[in-house]
């Protein structure tokens, strides 16, 4: 770990839950920072910020940023407390850190969702998305919409890799193109509009307390990977697929796939999706399966056979180009730096997800 102490010379972006800040590093000149206010409190212009460091020192991919531990106010006095912003809730998140917090949890019994979350056992049907990377999540919502452009979409961010909900631009942009009608974090992840205490609660109080006909569960942005087999946030969307089957949902498994990615266990199927679909996944799924070139899709078909997923997992073949629910997500969106023209294979199965989830039988009128 390395701290150090910083000057902020600007607030470069302000919204929600995030500032996005230009520091005088003591000793290394300007660096972007990051600054959590539900976290640390806001910071303006010529405040001392104490940095975390660690992962842009490591050269890791964190978008090149800082992140603020804690703040001087400079030239304004002191009031006492730095952060007064209460839940209502008793449940902490980041626990046992200096920067633990409190939640209002859709569970707990101060919860006014309390009530409804104690009768909420099954999903009754409700399909669930499971992707493996944050990026798959818009386009997997625009293509249910496109599908079905009065569906009910929800997003749960579980904890395998970033926690605030706030650093994702993603979720942002996706909530004002509506294509997100309802935002969750779970486990030790916060900042959703609903917060819970496991993804098994979210995905209940998404189908109960907020009505949802479709859930999308993914990490959040930035996951790890060690090129080992397990190692990976990837094994989180196995899990998923076990959390929606255990409680009665339809479980859709969308796919990792590359042909332009230049590291070998990435090209093709993901040694991530192969993982999470052969060995953490213990109940079958729905794998969304896009139009692709022939040679691509024999590769992909001879990748998840050799891997044994069709032993336990069905194909659902999604037999038209969904190029227009791809540029129906209305922002720019890319993964690792690509874009659907330079990584079609990617964005086809994360679109062929949503479509295939979007369509599965599921009616909520009756469910409840």
């Amino acid at each position: 770990m390395r701290i150090t102490w910083g000057t902020v010379i600007a607030v470069m972006e302000e919204r929600p839950g995030l500032q996005r800040l230009e520091v005088a590093c003591d000793g290394a000149g300007a660096c972007k920072a990051i600054c959590y206010p539900p976290l640390t409190g806001a910071v303006t212009s010529g405040d001392r910020v104490l940095l975390n460091t660690t992962a842009v020192d490591l050269r890791l991919g964190t978008g090149g940023a800082h992140f603020v531990t804690a703040i001087e106010h400079v030239g304004r006095p002191r009031s006492g407390d730095m952060v007064d912003d209460t839940s209502g809730g008793h449940v902490m998140k980041l626990r046992y850190t200096p920067v633990q917090r409190d939640v209002l949890a859709v569970e707990e019994p101060s919860s006014p969702h309390h009530a409804i979350m104690v009768g909420a056992t099954s999903l009754d049907g409700m399909p669930v998305v499971c992707c493996g990377l944050h990026s798959q999540v818009p386009v997997a919502a625009a293509a249910a919409k496109f599908a079905r452009p009065d569906i009910r979409i929800a997003y749960v961010m579980t904890d395998q890799a970033s926690l605030p909900m706030a650093l994702s631009e993603i979720v942002r942009k996706s909530i004002v193109a509506g294509l997100l009608d309802m935002t969750f974090t779970c486990g030790q992840a916060y900042g959703g509009q609903f917060e819970a205490v496991t993804l098994h609660s979210a995905l209940l109080a998404a189908r109960h307390v907020a009505h949802a006909d479709l859930v999308i569960v993914a990490v959040g942005p930035g996951g790890v990977g060690t090129a080992t087999p397990y190692g990976h946030a990837g094994v989180a969307q196995g899990e998923a697929i076990n959390a929606v089957s255990v409680l009665g949902g339809a479980p859709v498994a969308c796919l990792r796939l590359s042909f332009r990615d230049t590291r070998e266990r990435h090209t093709g199927v993901s040694h991530h999706t192969l993982t999470a679909l052969s060995s953490i996944a213990l109940a079958p799924a729905t794998v969304a399966m896009p139009v692709l070139p022939p040679l691509e899709a024999a590769a992909v078909e001879e990748a998840l056979e050799t891997a044994g997923v069709f032993e336990l997992h069905e194909r659902a073949y999604v037999e038209f180009d969904l190029a227009e629910a791809i540029a129906s997500v209305g922002f720019e969106v890319r993964t690792m730096g690509r874009s659907p023209a330079d990584d079609p294979a990617f964005f086809a199965a994360a679109a062929a997800a949503g479509y295939v989830g979007a369509l599965a039988s599921y009616h909520p009128e009756s469910a409840d």
